[in-house]
């Protein structure tokens, strides 16, 4: 393994959580990442409560990976800060799992489209999982502009710092 592929300390949820997600994605057809908490979980932030994984991906992955995982489409109402073409959650799982598709968030007056132009591999378990870089998550997270969402930014910049 290299560096970036070390496996990080987990509580057990969300490392069982984490697993059932790579091994339903593995045949996926395109990119997907995990993102959220549990993304800062696997860069080694551990000391955050976790409470779901976010996966994004595209949208007919979105539907396979929430089929594999005993996960339902929810219709996605498009209000607030964020809307998906695709959004679903898989209850039945040890820790809720989120998945999305065509992820926007409003941006002033406008929706603009989620996205990440990197992917780095972590292992948990033999299990390979995608994460985006840290700084692609810094610049998703300050686009987001909650008070969390800056509060994240500052632990992940000490982690590049």
């Amino acid at each position: 393994m290299t560096p970036d592929d070390l496996e990080p300390d987990l509580p057990q949820d969300l490392r069982d959580g984490l697993i059932a997600v790579g091994e339903a994605a593995r045949d996926l057809g395109q990119p997907w990442w995990i993102f959220g908490g549990a993304a800062l979980a696997l860069y080694g932030l551990t000391e955050i409560h976790v409470p779901d994984i976010d996966v994004l991906c595209a949208p007919r992955d979105a539907r396979t990976l929430l089929a594999a995982l005993d996960g339902q489409v929810v219709p996605d109402p498009g209000e607030g800060l964020f809307r998906s073409a695709v959004f679903g959650r898989a209850h039945d799982q040890s820790i809720l799992i989120e998945v999305m598709a065509g992820l926007e968030v409003r941006n002033g007056g406008d929706w603009a489209e989620v996205g990440f132009s990197s992917r780095r591999r972590i292992f948990v378990e033999d299990t390979p999982l995608f994460v985006p870089d840290v700084q692609d998550h810094i610049a998703l997270y300050r686009l987001f502009g909650r008070p969390k969402d800056l509060a994240r930014v500052e632990q992940l910049e000490r982690l590049i710092a």
